[in-house]
């Protein structure tokens, strides 16, 4: 099935986008900025400052451009759609996060970056990577920025205290898939009660769906999010709860720090940029507990960044030199110290300024079980409605948890609403 304009007008729900009614190419109007400069929008966090400032400068390989860059705090996706709406006042480059098949739609708007001569790139990167950045239509619409390898972060020293295995190659064996896992985390809560191995419900189900090879569509646009590779996935999510691993901390509220810095969470299968936002923030006082090894499942990736380049881009050839440039090995390695994005080209991973050993992970080189994650992971198709079908999925899933509804009755109630929101865009 192809992708119609309409049914990306009615994906874009509540966006001005859709009220401005965004179609396909119209007369191109300039792009913001002066005529000695390229514009680019991003949000905070997604770039490194310091190669943002040379940039500024002087653009490497486009000598008479400099880089005028906006960082969007609130409302990124929208404030970038209104824009393309009005085609005016469109910036030349844009980030695009992990949701970029959002925008495949209205790839259009954007310049193949294969006819920019991204192809003689693609071997620096992870095969999977480049691909999200591809429409089905084999048009190349993003060009890859960071990626988020998952791995089981764990606290060495109550496992050590719960009597179990405590270096990572040996926690790796010992879990090598989630039966084993939630067998080893039962022990560990039988020495601590109360220990927990996930904050809520939600994120077992988002790190086990971010190993599986299929997600909740395919790329000819089949709906398959009700078939048996995601009611097991769901099935494992409601397990860890029954067998009360969850710390039962739901999204969005301070109990989700709040289990970290007690201790209560003990393990974690999350992405790599969990290392920041996790135990280095909300439980300073760990450092040198806590180690990672391989995850149980196998590997997986939850993120990532890529940028496009619009149509309305007052010189490709300058904008596509900044993208390389900025995304080469080199200065991905320089964005994993600040603002700690994983690379999506494996030269980077023995880059000293990676392989350094780190430690709030007791002087572990955590990167090698990053950068094993990232190469191992089989890559999955992402769609357009990823998000609209995950919404009432993870809804449901809380019900579960906090026991309003049975599983039976959750999962039925999260497939009619998902096939209502599909049948009301005429996505199937």
């Amino acid at each position: 099935m192809t992708l119609t304009r309409r049914k990306f007008l009615t994906l874009s729900t509540g966006g001005a986008a859709a009220a401005l009614g965004l179609t396909g190419c119209g007369g191109s109007r300039d792009s913001l900025g002066g005529p000695d400069e390229l514009s680019m929008w991003t949000w905070v966090g997604s770039v490194n400052d310091s190669l943002i400032g040379q940039a500024e400068k002087a653009i490497p390989g486009a000598t008479a451009k400099r880089l005028a860059m906006t960082r969007i705090g609130t409302s990124y996706k929208t404030k970038v759609l209104t824009a393309l709406a009005g085609k005016s006042l469109v910036p030349d480059i844009v980030a695009m996060n992990d949701d970029v098949a959002t925008y495949f739609p209205n790839a259009d708007q954007f310049l193949d970056l294969h006819e920019l001569g991204a192809d003689r790139f693609k071997g620096d990167f992870l095969e999977w990577k480049w691909k999200l950045g591809i429409t089905p239509e084999n048009r190349m619409m993003a060009y890859p920025m960071d990626t988020g390898p998952t791995a089981l972060f764990y606290r060495r020293d109550l496992f050590a205290k719960a009597g179990v295995e405590t270096e990572p190659e040996d926690v790796a064996a010992a879990a090598p898939d989630w039966e084993s896992y939630i067998q080893l985390a039962k022990k560990v809560k039988a020495a601590i009660p109360g220990s927990a191995i996930t904050d809520n419900i939600t994120s077992i189900y988002l790190y086990a769906l971010a190993q599986q090879t299929k997600r909740y569509m395919t790329p000819d646009g089949q709906y398959i999010g009700d078939q048996d590779h995601l009611r097991q996935v769901w099935d494992l999510a409601v397990r860890v709860v029954k067998e009360g691993l969850s710390a039962n901390a739901q999204a969005d509220t301070t109990d989700v720090n709040a289990v970290v810095t007690n201790g209560r969470l003990v393990a974690f299968n999350a992405a790599v940029w969990w290392a920041q936002l996790g135990p280095k923030n909300a439980a300073p006082a760990t450092k040198g507990n806590w180690r990672v090894c391989a995850p149980p499942g196998g590997a997986g990736n939850r993120g990532g960044s890529f940028l496009a380049i619009t149509k309305y881009c007052k010189d490709p050839e300058a904008a596509f030199a900044f993208i390389t440039w900025l995304e080469s090995a080199k200065n991905q390695a320089e964005a994993f110290l600040d603002p700690v994005l994983f690379p999506s080209t494996p030269a980077s991973y023995d880059d000293q300024r990676l392989t350094a050993p780190d430690p709030f992970f007791g002087g572990q080189r955590i990167v090698d079980v990053f950068a094993a994650s990232a190469e191992k992971y089989p890559g999955s198709y992402f769609s357009p409605y990823d998000s609209v079908i995950a919404t009432p999925i993870t809804a449901e899933l809380v019900n579960v948890e906090v026991g309003s509804k049975t599983s039976d009755q959750a999962w039925k109630d999260a497939q009619e609403q998902v096939h209502r929101e599909l049948s009301r865009m005429g996505a199937i």
